[in-house]
């Protein structure tokens, strides 16, 4: 199975001139991976989201299954998406309350790694993030909900818990055909285990909602 044309475009866009290690490595893996992470799940119309939304749901569930080296690659392929630095920060961040600082210190650390690379990202923040303004501004109440769903499905276990953050996110405008497609982007980071039992939670606060 060759990596689709749709694929190695979405790659480049990503990460413009990169050539990953494991197409070097394994080059069969790697062309079944990204051929069904950046083309069949991204163009699936059932479960398409925004740029924004998809790399923000993507960098929670890294997170939330300790996936430090993917979320190094998909940092760099949100910022070249457009999400903004605070967006990225504000992720990590958060993710302090639901994971714990053991959790979380990696991701951290990986994100001031790639920011270093780029050294106009750090005088962005500089110039703009001293104070409350993450809290305040970085990302919507929307965007908190999603995330937490996404760290909470990543870690596993959490089912209850999840089941309540599906229905904060449906209060919030985040509708079940919206957490569906939530889901569906992070299938591949986090499988197919993880992701059934979401849906479910999903399903669940939906019909407690209409109750």
């Amino acid at each position: 199975m060759a990596q689709s044309d749709a694929a190695a475009a979405y790659l480049e866009r990503m990460n413009p001139g990169a050539t990953g290690s494991l197409a070097t490595t394994d080059p069969e893996f790697a062309e079944r991976f990204n051929t069904f992470a950046f083309d069949e799940v991204v163009n699936e119309e059932a479960a398409k989201l925004p740029d924004r939304e998809r790399f923000l749901a993507i960098l929670a569930a890294l997170m939330g299954c300790q996936g430090v080296d993917e979320f190094r690659v998909m940092v760099a392929g949100a910022l070249n998406f457009g999400v903004t630095p605070v967006e990225v920060k504000e992720v990590v961040y958060q993710g302090t309350a639901y994971l714990g600082i053991g959790r979380t210190l990696p991701f951290i650390r990986a994100v001031n790694e790639v920011f270093a690379e780029r050294a106009h990202i750090n005088k962005w923040l500089a110039d703009n993030c001293f104070g409350d303004y993450y809290t305040r501004n970085g990302l919507s109440d929307r965007d908190r909900e999603m995330i937490t769903f996404c760290f909470i499905a990543a870690q596993g276990g959490c089912e209850p818990q999840l089941t309540s953050h599906a229905m904060g996110n449906m209060n919030l405008g985040n509708d079940k055909d919206f957490l569906y497609r939530v889901v569906s982007q992070c299938v591949p980071y986090i499988g197919y285990p993880r992701s059934l039992n979401a849906l479910a939670c999903v399903d669940k606060a939906a019909e407690q909602l209409s109750a």
